[in-house]
């Protein structure tokens, strides 16, 4: 049977001054997705006529085009400036609507609010989301919790699925390593919070979409930048991207060195990404990725609350201090992704995804020292099917995820930051896959409904190859398979406002470190976490569009929840502990007071989001202990980040940052506190263009003007009170970046 198409085609282009835009991303309901090229033309053929095609480009507002006609050249005009709420494509529920048509709670980090911080790291950006949290213990030691706290994340990523260019970033063990990431990778990050399950499977926490950067049509160009600042920083970049009609190719080398604001807190990462697309017809697109990183980071330790006060700049000490162990981590990867769009008919398509990782790791730690050694495989694919029943519009999409990583682990002691006798020796082997179907409608009177489930496993194999003082074994834990529905239905009110409300279900299996601690003893009784999540919102504009906001309100019942406490030699243990009761709002508010590329002053825009947490032990006995009522560990009641941007024609632009965060818990008892804290900072820089193929960017930037004295990524639960660990005090950074554009 033939493939019946539909052929859009038209240009695209400035809106102020004429002039044609490459590049310009243009994204069809249907699923298929095309590039103009160095003219502003662009061709996307479809598989059935769409109800709109979406134009979106950096720095541009999004248009969109409500059932375009097939063989009639268009003319597309976009605006300087960013993108309003409304303009917004959402890829995370695999519908490809306006944000105003998704039912969820989602936020979007482009790459303007990457670019806003100094690019070292991406806590700042992500940290300018409401409902979600990212610390850093130590430089370059990431860890984000969203709707929750870090309880089960000592160190590193858990309970948040990540993924990159829609390919599981997350191992199949249940962590994520970040930091294998340089922040220059990445092109934006859609953040959808809460169980997340009929999609991507089993999680209570929520899931990332990374996008990767990508070379625009008809650009060829060579980029290479330098940044230095406070505490030794030092960091290069170097990027060439070959964009065409139908592909594109960037390779990006970063390197970051830092010699840090506390001792034994140096860092040196170099990451290399060879990113590309391939569109060989118009039913088949091919994307592939490669991600070698090459990491050191030094690990400082916690501080006690008196050590804290005395000299925050000062590592753990003692005879397992971090100093005298050489706590560090080593840690060399190489991720490598292949993903395939594909169109059957008029109706039927289907992305596939395959990915294979090698990661060694290479970590003394106070009390132990590490090698383990992973290699890991995966795929992920569906299926979506798009018809009418009646007059209702209808897409079915169903699909499926597995994930199988082998581990080979060994712990030895550290005698003074080098490996001793051997203790442990295991060899891991991780397998977890769902499958998963949903439902989307769109019903009368605006209103689309969305019905979802998912059938989630996980099992681990541990093979216990040597253990002093004790005998070999083989231990099997097998989680029973769980159903995760989502329910959610959302009313358009108008062309500018839309409510939503969904009820979904979470399951979130122990990852393997909480199963088998690093001191090696095997933690049996520890069951998955399973909780329900009920929330509403409303978001929209006003104002002709200037005034843009985003308010949700959630409750979360989690059980059999997870918590960790550190043992007599800094081992994290976890366990169950009963239920929680996490209430919340989350809300976004952008103004933009000017926004006009004629004008001195082009653009001025403020912005702040909140979030409010009433997060409680519902039912939590220790001993002796009744913790029931008490504030859950490591959630600051109330967050708030503001923020100011401003940009002049001549391309002078200021970023202003302030972020507030309330007194935290710091352990289960609520009898220790973290001192609430505002931290600001300010970017100022130029953009210009010289002359026909050059672009310059100078920036300089300072953080924590105030000096502010705050600890960020607590040790929470942590035994001898080491519960501190401090940021950088003021800092300041400048570079500049060089473009040359054939």
């Amino acid at each position: 049977m033939l493939l019946a198409q539909e052929l859009y085609t038209g240009s695209v282009l400035r809106a102020d001054t004429g002039q044609p835009l490459p590049g310009v991303m243009v994204t069809a309901s249907s699923g298929e997705q095309g590039i103009s090229n160095e003219n502003g033309y662009f061709s996307l053929a479809t598989s059935t006529a769409p109800a709109r095609l979406v134009f979106s480009f950096i720095g541009y507002k999004t248009v969109v085009i409500s059932n375009p006609r097939a063989g009639q050249e268009l003319r597309v005009l976009l605006e300087p400036g960013a993108a309003s709420l409304q303009e917004v494509v959402i890829t995370g529920y695999e519908t490809n609507r306006p944000l105003l048509q998704t039912a969820g709670a989602i936020s979007i980090i482009d790459r303007d609010v990457i670019e806003r911080f100094d690019e070292g790291s991406l806590v700042r950006a992500v940290n300018t989301v409401p409902g979600v949290r990212m610390e850093e213990r130590a430089p370059a030691s990431y860890r984000i919790s969203i709707r929750g706290s870090s309880l089960r994340s000592p160190y590193g990523i858990r309970n948040v699925k990540l993924y990159y260019d829609g390919i599981p970033f997350t191992e199949a063990n249940g962590t994520t390593a970040l930091n294998l990431m340089d922040a220059a990778n990445i092109g934006s990050i859609e953040i959808l919070k809460g169980p997340t399950g009929s999609i991507y499977g089993a999680g209570t926490g929520g899931t990332v979409l990374l996008e990767p950067r990508r070379a625009a049509a008809g650009e060829q160009s060579l980029e290479v930048g330098a940044m230095t600042g406070s505490y030794g920083l030092r960091r290069y970049t170097a990027t060439a991207r070959v964009g065409g009609e139908k592909s594109n190719f960037l390779v990006q080398y970063a390197k970051q060195e830092y010699d840090g604001h506390r001792q034994q807190s140096a860092v040196d990462r170099e990451v290399l990404l060879l990113s590309s697309e391939f569109r060989p017809s118009d039913r088949r697109s091919i994307s592939a990725n490669l991600i070698y990183s090459d990491l050191y980071y030094e690990l400082p330790g916690g501080l006690t609350r008196d050590q804290y006060e005395q000299d925050p700049s000062q590592a753990r000490g003692g005879m397992f201090g971090s100093v005298a162990q050489n706590a560090s981590m080593n840690q060399e990867s190489v991720n490598v992704g292949l993903k395939q769009e594909y169109t059957f008919s008029d109706r039927l398509r289907n992305t596939t995804s395959l990915y294979g990782m090698h990661r060694f790791r290479n970590h003394p730690f106070n009390t132990d020292y590490e090698r383990n050694t992973n290699q890991e495989i995966g795929g992920r694919t569906s299926f979506a099917y798009n018809t009418q029943l009646g007059n209702i519009g209808a897409t079915f999409t169903a699909g499926g995820e597995f994930q199988r990583g082998f581990e080979a682990a060994r712990t030895y002691d550290n005698n003074g930051g080098t490996a001793g006798d051997l203790r442990t020796d295991d060899e891991v082997v991780a397998k977890s896959g769902f499958a998963f179907a949903q439902a989307e409608l769109e019903l009368p009177a605006n209103f689309i409904a969305t019905a979802a489930l998912s059938l989630n496993d996980t099992k681990y194999d541990i093979t216990r190859l040597h253990q002093v003082g004790s005998g070999n074994y083989k231990y099997t834990r097998d989680f029973e398979a769980v159903l995760s529905p989502r329910i959610a239905l959302l009313k358009q009110l108008t062309e500018e406002l839309s409510v939503h409300a969904s009820v979904s279900s979470g399951f979130s299996p122990p990852t393997e470190e909480e199963i088998l601690t690093s001191d090696g003893q095997l933690n049996e009784e520890l069951e998955a976490e399973k909780g329900i999540n009920y929330e509403a919102g409303i978001r929209g504009f006003a104002l002709r569009g200037k005034l843009s906001f985003d308010v949700v309100g959630f409750y979360f019942n989690l059980r059999e929840t997870i918590v960790s406490r550190q043992d007599v030699s800094s081992v994290a243990v976890f366990r169950n502990v009963g239920s929680t009761d996490q209430k919340g709002v989350e809300t976004s508010i952008a103004y933009t007071l000017i926004d006009d590329p004629e004008r001195p002053l082009s653009q001025l825009k403020v912005w702040t989001s909140y979030t409010f947490s009433h997060f409680r032990f519902d039912a939590y006995q220790q001993n002796e202990n009744d913790y029931s009522g008490n504030k859950l560990t490591g959630v600051a009641p109330h967050a708030a980040t503001a923020g100011l941007d401003l940009h002049t024609r001549f391309g002078l632009y200021l970023n202003l940052t302030a972020n507030y965060a309330d007194e935290t818990p710091l352990n289960d008892e609520n009898t220790v506190y973290a001192d609430s804290y505002l931290v600001a900072g300010a970017r100022l820089g130029i953009k210009r263009q010289l002359g026909q193929h050059f672009g310059l960017e100078v920036y300089s930037g300072v953080d924590n003007v105030a000096d502010t004295k705050y600890s960020l990524g607590n040790d929470l639960n942590a035994f001898g009170g080491r519960f501190f660990q401090p940021a950088p005090g003021r800092n300041y950074y400048g570079g500049l970046s060089l473009k040359y554009t054939l």
